[in-house]
């Protein structure tokens, strides 16, 4: 684990730079940009910012970490969130974005999508978000987690604690399966959970495991005392 704590006015810039240059490296190295996405509001702010930038877009794969069993045109759901605030506002080829068929149900949905990774073996960067009780995609408490080698990349959740309660999640052995993975973390309510992290408590986040380790990008807000550098 990499710390890397940030004060909140550079911490937008700093979020954004690093996506910025995992694909400039990616595009480079391999002519694509597979890059899975996260929901929730810190990440949203991001996604904003990115949508005023200028990239051939083109050479950019957007995947999703989990998606609620919602109707396509749900607000709340991931995609939605991620089309009005970026993928509305730029020139990306609509095949580009693979998005969650959780409209179909929990089931039916992860199997569609795992059909749709077949073939995707590395991600670039995966963005995984941090909620209060530890969760990170829609990897909940008490929940399978998928962590083993013989794990669906795609998993069906059930009884979710956060409405709604059926979703459709990454398993932690697929998002783990990337070359990056970068937590994006601010605000005071995460620095319970993070301080659990830190003490070594299995929360549900600590279960993606990369080869090449993971990065916390962290606002002074949600930085417990004492953390390591």
């Amino acid at each position: 684990m990499r710390w890397h704590v940030v004060a909140q006015t550079e911490w937008l810039a700093t979020a954004t730079a690093w996506i910025n240059l995992a694909a400039a490296n990616a595009v480079a190295a391999r002519g694509e940009f597979h890059l899975v996405l996260a929901g929730g509001g810190t990440p949203e702010k991001i996604y904003r910012a990115l949508a005023k930038l200028k990239h051939d877009w083109s050479h950019w794969h957007l995947w999703f970490g989990d998606e609620r069993c919602l109707p396509e045109d749900d607000p709340q759901r991931n995609s939605r969130m991620a089309a009005a605030a970026w993928l509305d506002r730029i020139e990306i080829p609509a095949s580009n974005i693979h998005v969650i068929p959780a409209e179909l149900g929990a089931e039916a949905g992860a199997h569609a999508y795992t059909q749709t990774l077949r073939g995707i073996n590395e991600f670039d960067l995966v963005l995984l978000g941090l909620g209060q009780d530890g969760h990170t995609a829609s990897l909940f408490p008490n929940h399978d987690w998928g962590v083993n080698d013989d794990a669906a990349d795609v998993m069906a959740v059930a009884d979710a604690p956060k409405p709604p309660p059926e979703r459709i999640s990454l398993s932690a052995h697929r998002l783990s399966r990337a070359r990056a993975v970068l937590f994006l973390i601010c605000g005071a309510d995460k620095r319970d959970a993070l301080t659990l992290w830190q003490q070594g408590v299995i929360i549900p986040a600590a279960s993606i495991r990369p080869v090449a380790g993971i990065d916390l990008l962290i606002d002074t807000d949600a930085c417990p005392p004492g953390e390591p550098k």
